[in-house]
């Protein structure tokens, strides 16, 4: 029997997903993927994922909130847009947002501002944050400082660090999210040397589909698009960094993400409206 997974981090309503949308979403049931958290990472992408929650409730729930590299063109007079659809049902959590400076698509000020903006937000909806960070860790442990509350309920999507950084995101109540970062022998190190340290009840899993697509994958597909259905692969080499069978990192890591984002699995897997 297959363990029951929830993907925390699908970007489904990319365009690369047009084609076949139904397909993935059935192919990750099919591989024990029972839900998705699709990404919002704009106003109008956000949008895109809360109605394709509606077409498929038993399956998929949305973030809503704007990428650091989208900052720029998130002006104040916006956030009343983000607010409704924050209130919307099917949004479970607030973002992606957070910190990037690996490119600075957006001005760092700039970032710090719709960051900030999307914290408050959060604070007034009462919702978790799904934060993202590259390259700025340092400012965005400084922000969720002053935050203590938003960040004892956070979860930092993609880490990608080491042990240190992991133990500042501990340390202010962060969960993590792992990705296939994991199952990359060229870059992926340091996240192995972080993942034992996390505690149980910190941890969650995702694929950031179409992206990231694992390494170890035997045999490999003949694209690059990373699906939900992959999400086993992050799972086996998660417990083996771990020391743990995949079937418990799987219970553990499918009830955190249940009790983190508000939702509850049926008999069937199906989630309850």
């Amino acid at each position: 029997m297959l363990p029951v997974l929830i993907d925390i981090g699908a970007n489904l309503a990319h365009d690369s997903f047009d084609r076949d949308r139904e397909e993935v979403i059935g192919r990750a049931v099919q591989a024990g993927v029972a839900a998705m958290i699709v990404t919002g990472s704009t106003i109008a992408d956000s949008e895109r994922a809360l109605a394709l929650c509606r077409g498929f409730p038993g399956r998929l729930r949305a973030t809503a909130g704007v990428h650091p590299h989208h900052a720029a063109g998130f002006p104040d007079a916006d956030a009343p847009r983000l607010a409704a659809l924050l209130a919307d049902p099917m949004t479970v959590a607030a973002g992606e947002c957070g910190l990037d400076y690996f490119r600075n698509f957006s001005p760092p000020a700039e970032q710090r501002r719709a960051f900030a903006t999307q914290l408050r937000l959060a604070s007034e909806r009462m919702l978790p944050l799904f934060l993202h960070q590259r390259d700025a860790h340092a400012d965005l442990v400084a922000m969720l400082r002053e935050h203590p509350q938003l960040a004892a309920r956070a979860v930092l999507h993609c880490f990608t660090d080491g042990p240190r950084e992991a133990e500042d995101c501990l340390a202010l109540g962060l969960s993590l999210g792992i990705t296939g970062w994991i199952c990359d022998e060229r870059r992926g190190q340091a996240l192995r040397d972080a993942v034992p340290r996390i505690p149980d009840d910190r941890l969650m899993l995702e694929t950031d589909a179409p992206y990231l697509l694992p390494r170890t994958l035997q045999p490999k597909p003949p694209h690059r698009r990373n699906e939900p259905m992959y999400l086993p692969e992050v799972l086996r080499e998660t417990a083996r960094c771990r020391g743990q069978e995949p079937e418990d990192v799987a219970a553990r890591t499918t009830a955190n993400a249940c009790r983190f984002f508000g939702v509850t699995l049926d008999s069937d897997s199906n989630l309850l409206i």
